[in-house]
């Protein structure tokens, strides 16, 4: 765990305030949920709930269908980490924190490739890896993560491979109704 120097005080009705710098690098924003957690040596931890998490069993397993599928790396991300990643990229990106790009065409509910002036999004910051195809999970109307096929060398995505990418959007946002 990280020290950031700042102290804040609980008030009256037991609210503390995640001071604004915080905010801004974990990406936490007005609305979002935060799991609590408490430590044995009386740490209280904040996390960022995803539900997205919740499906991340399912969510590798329906990664490794699309890459056998389609014969390119395919990742699921949340809103704010990769949480599913297949072919060359898995080591490199699984656990890894999106690009603001990606994270921005998400929150537009922008699919990729769109009009054709977009640039190909970085899956992450860390990485070399741009999506040849995204399509973002809407579940109860909020966007819960994407999905993504990598660029590949071989050839772009068909237009089968991409329709593809859409119903399995389209499924994990029903997942994330029920």
């Amino acid at each position: 765990m990280k020290a950031t120097g700042i102290v804040r005080r609980i008030d009256d009705l037991g609210r503390v305030v995640i001071p604004k710098e915080i905010r801004r690098t974990m990406r936490i924003r007005e609305g979002d949920p935060l799991e609590i957690y408490t430590a044995a040596d009386g740490e209280v931890i904040f996390k960022k709930y995803s539900p997205m998490g919740e499906l991340e069993p399912y969510t590798r397993q329906y990664a490794e269908v699309l890459h056998r599928a389609t014969a390119m790396p395919a990742v699921i991300c949340d809103r704010d980490r990769v949480i599913a990643a297949t072919g060359r990229a898995k080591k490199e990106l699984l656990g890894k924190r999106i690009s603001s790009a990606l994270e921005a065409l998400m929150e537009a509910r922008v699919s990729f490739p769109g009009d054709g002036e977009q640039t190909a999004p970085r899956v992450s910051d860390e990485s070399e890896e741009t999506a040849a195809v995204m399509f973002p999970i809407l579940g109860g109307g909020d966007v819960m993560g994407a999905v993504l096929l990598l660029q590949s060398d071989d050839a772009a995505p068909t237009d089968t491979e991409i329709k593809l990418m859409q119903v399995a959007a389209g499924f994990l946002g029903k997942q994330m109704e029920e």
